[in-house]
């Protein structure tokens, strides 16, 4: 009987898969799509990134749960990519998460340095 994985209620597979991600920096190509992703380059990869965006919206609209739910995993999952591409840690972005929390967005948009 095959093993069913355990649900995780927390970000922690995101940053597994992160590991994944940049271990298939080096690896085949042909072989890995995530290597053949980061090796057409950051402007693949951001194609890719606003494509599964849209197709997470289109399936939102389309009022599709199960749809929106594999949509979005597409869309993490290519974040994931380029984050790997661009030098920035899943920890960096919980964190900057966990200083916006209980932040109001309209306050928190008229901080920023532009």
């Amino acid at each position: 009987m095959a093993k069913t994985p355990q649900t995780p209620q927390d970000g922690a597979v995101l940053d597994r898969l992160f590991s994944v991600v940049k271990s298939r920096r080096d690896g085949d190509p042909g072989q890995s799509y995530t290597a053949r992703l980061l090796s057409e380059g950051r402007g693949k990869i951001c194609s890719k990134l606003g494509e599964e965006a849209m197709e997470t919206a289109v399936a939102a609209l389309d009022e599709t749960p199960g749809n929106v739910v594999r949509e979005s995993a597409d869309l993490l999952y290519h974040l994931l990519v380029l984050w790997a591409e661009t030098g920035v840690a899943p920890a960096q972005v919980w964190e900057e998460l966990a200083r916006r929390e209980g932040v109001s967005g309209i306050e928190e948009k008229a901080s920023r340095d532009n």
